[in-house]
C-alpha cells in the first residue's frame, strides 16, 4: 500500500473533469482502492474520490458511520461506479469541508436520504439506503466524480 498525494485547488482540471466508469475490476483498481483507503485513514477524512488522488475514474471510499459519534464507529466502504438512484425531497444544510480544499468549510444543502447503487471490490452489485451524514458523504464524493466541488454547491 502507498499513501497518495491529495490533489488540491478549486481550479485544478483533474478535479473539474467528469470521471470515466470502471469497465473491469482488475489489480490496478484494487490497488487504487487499497491506496485510497490508507490515504483516507491517514488524512482523517470521511470520504475520498479517485479524482482527489489524480485518477479520473469512478471510485469512491466513504466512511459509513455506525453511530452518531463521527469517526468513532465506522466502516470504510469502497464504491465502484456509484450511482445515486433516489434523492429525498427532505433536505438539510450542513457544513462540509474537503481534503482537496484545505481550510475551506461551506454550508451545503443536500438531500437527507438517498439510495445508492454501486459495485463492491468483487464486482457484486450493492444498494444502500443512507440518511443524514452518511447520505451527505456519498453525495459529496459522487459530486467529485462529476467534477463538482463544494464551491460550486455553496
Amino acid at each position: 500500500m502507498a499513501l497518495l498525494e491529495i490533489i488540491t485547488g478549486a481550479d485544478n482540471p483533474i478535479l473539474l473533469k467528469v470521471s470515466d466508469s470502471v469497465s473491469k475490476i482488475n489489480k490496478k483498481v484494487l490497488k487504487l482502492i487499497r491506496d485510497m483507503k490508507e490515504t483516507l485513514l491517514k488524512e482523517g477524512g470521511l470520504g475520498l474520490a479517485a479524482p482527489q488522488v489524480g485518477q479520473n475514474t469512478r471510485v469512491i471510499l466513504v466512511a459509513i458511520q455506525k453511530s452518531e459519534k463521527v469517526g468513532k464507529d465506522y466502516v470504510v466502504v469502497p464504491m465502484i461506479n456509484p450511482e445515486i438512484l433516489n434523492f429525498s425531497d427532505e433536505t438539510c444544510t450542513g457544513e462540509e469541508g474537503c481534503l482537496s480544499l484545505p481550510g475551506e468549510y461551506l454550508n451545503i444543502v443536500r438531500s437527507n436520504k438517498i439510495t445508492v447503487r454501486f459495485l463492491d471490490e468483487k464486482g457484486n452489485e450493492k444498494m444502500l439506503v443512507l440518511e443524514g451524514l452518511n447520505a451527505r458523504i456519498v453525495q459529496h464524493e459522487v459530486d467529485h466524480l462529476e467534477g463538482i466541488l463544494i464551491t460550486h454547491r455553496a
